[in-house]
């Protein structure tokens, strides 16, 4: 590894701790101070920043980047100022009998530095949204974001700059080397946001500092539709759920389970509400483009690769755009061996699998990984009922795609394969917090009966307990 790199992320990390260690449990107005600075860039240069994550992606949908990435900051910023003093206020919990008139106090107490590593799907809304978090908690923050998105990533790292201290929060540029080495360093807390495959590399440099993480990864996530459901809502829904980014999203449907007789008429009814949606693709500024060449390459790739193992691809549209927009495609009649299968999507394709027996479908959820989310449609109360207690997901929406993730009163966040911890809202906060039990003895105890010397006192005091606990 480049000593120069080791040299300049140790300075960094250093300047944070010596400047926590100086300020071990900011003050409310501090934190308040710190929120107000993230909301201040987030308000004023939204637009700036929908413009640099467009030159990203080739084209990026300005609506959907302020929806997805500068709104959501917003919102979660806005929602940390609102609860923060009473997030930061001790709290009494419960105290046994026998301890009594000691108490019990639960203190939450900032970690010390959080490291930051974010993706480039959501490049400023997955870099800022766990940043908020952190600073509310009281922690100094560093965030390296994705090389992929360089002007979205110089522009975050740039406004940071202009409005926090580097000792409060500082954006670190680079490479996949300056990533690597970044989760490498003894952060109080690391916090990652991207595939499965590198999350386990993360876990691993991590795990040799005895570093706390919390991963935010993917998956395969299905969407079960009941025969219950009401098709054109559904149909619609779905649609959004998988073209919004055009499919590039972590919570987006990655493939659908669908009553065998219902594949058909429900696959027509997907393909009218994306063109509905989207009249053409070429040209489209509602439409966003693939993110880079390769991912462009991969996804015409599973196309091709289903194709040639038997599957119907149907086409939204029979264009061929000139840039890196893809027209989205239905698969049908997959065999469970295609890639499309195996592998997450994180595009505008989306396979449907029949079934005829729900329990089919079920089993095949519960044949892969946990997924990061669960989608179900349906008006079947006792059926949904079904399909949740025997199903395990990262977090469900139910009639709708993707909305779950927008709940700050709500975790977010995966299981197994799909990732582990979870932020938004007051969950954030105690992620990047320790939650310090105190026990406040009185001076009249009780407890000076069980010292030594031992004897029949004690003998009866403990059955005495074993009786009322």
């Amino acid at each position: 590894m480049d000593t120069a790199l080791q040299e300049r992320l140790h300075l960094a990390l250093l300047s944070q701790r010596r400047a926590f260690e100086a300020e071990r449990m900011p003050a409310y107005g501090v934190r308040r101070d710190r929120l107000e600075r993230v909301l201040k860039i987030t308000r004023q240069h939204g637009e700036a920043l929908a413009a640099a994550m467009a030159r990203d992606f080739g084209h990026r949908a300005r609506q959907e980047s302020l929806l997805a990435d500068i709104f959501t900051v917003e919102s979660g910023a806005r929602h940390a100022l609102k609860h923060l003093r009473g997030w930061m206020k001790p709290r009494r919990v419960a105290t046994p009998l026998h301890f009594l008139p000691g108490r019990n106090v639960l203190m939450r107490q900032p970690l010390g530095v959080v490291g930051i590593v974010s993706p480039w799907n959501y490049p400023y809304y997955l870099a800022m949204e766990p940043a908020v978090a952190a600073l509310a908690a009281g922690n100094r923050v560093l965030i390296k974001p994705s090389e992929l998105t360089p002007a979205t990533s110089e522009l975050i790292a740039r406004l940071v700059a202009e409005h926090f201290k580097p000792e409060e929060m500082q954006v670190i540029t680079g490479d996949a080397e300056v990533g690597k080495a970044f989760t490498q360093l003894p952060f109080d807390h690391l916090f990652f946001t991207g595939s499965t495959a590198v999350g386990r590399h993360v876990a691993q440099a991590a795990a040799n500092n005895l570093t706390p993480v919390t991963l935010e990864l993917g998956g395969k996530s299905p969407a079960l539709v009941d025969r219950s459901c009401d098709l054109d809502l559904t149909a619609s829904r779905l649609a959004f759920g998988k073209l919004f980014n055009a499919g590039q999203t972590c919570v987006a449907p990655d493939y659908l389970l669908v009553p065998r007789e219902m594949v058909e008429p429900l696959s027509q009814k997907i393909l009218n509400e994306m063109r509905r949606m989207y009249p053409r693709i070429a040209g489209n500024a509602d439409y966003t483009s693939i993110a880079t060449p390769r991912h462009h390459a991969r996804l015409q790739g599973l196309i091709d690769d289903a194709a040639q193992r038997g599957a119907r691809v149907l086409r939204t549209h029979d264009e061929q755009p000139g840039d890196r927009r893809l027209v989205p495609a239905l698969l049908l009649d997959v065999p469970p061996d295609a890639t499309v299968m195996r592998e997450e999507i994180f595009g505008p394709l989306l396979p449907i699998v029949g079934y005829d027996q729900v329990g089919e479908a079920l089993a095949h959820i519960n044949r892969g990984d946990r997924p990061l989310a669960l989608y179900w449609f349906g008006q079947d109360a006792s059926a949904r009922d079904h399909v949740m207690r025997e199903t395990h997901a990262g977090g469900v929406t139910i009639n709708d795609c993707l909305w779950h993730l927008g709940q700050e009163d709500q975790p977010f966040g995966g299981v197994g394969a799909s990732g582990m911890g979870s932020y938004h809202g007051e969950w954030g906060f105690c992620t990047f917090s320790k939650e310090k039990p105190l026990f406040i003895q009185s001076r009249f105890a009780g407890t000076k009966l069980f010292q030594p010397p031992y004897g029949a006192t004690f003998e009866r005091l403990l059955a005495l307990l074993k009786k009322i606990i």
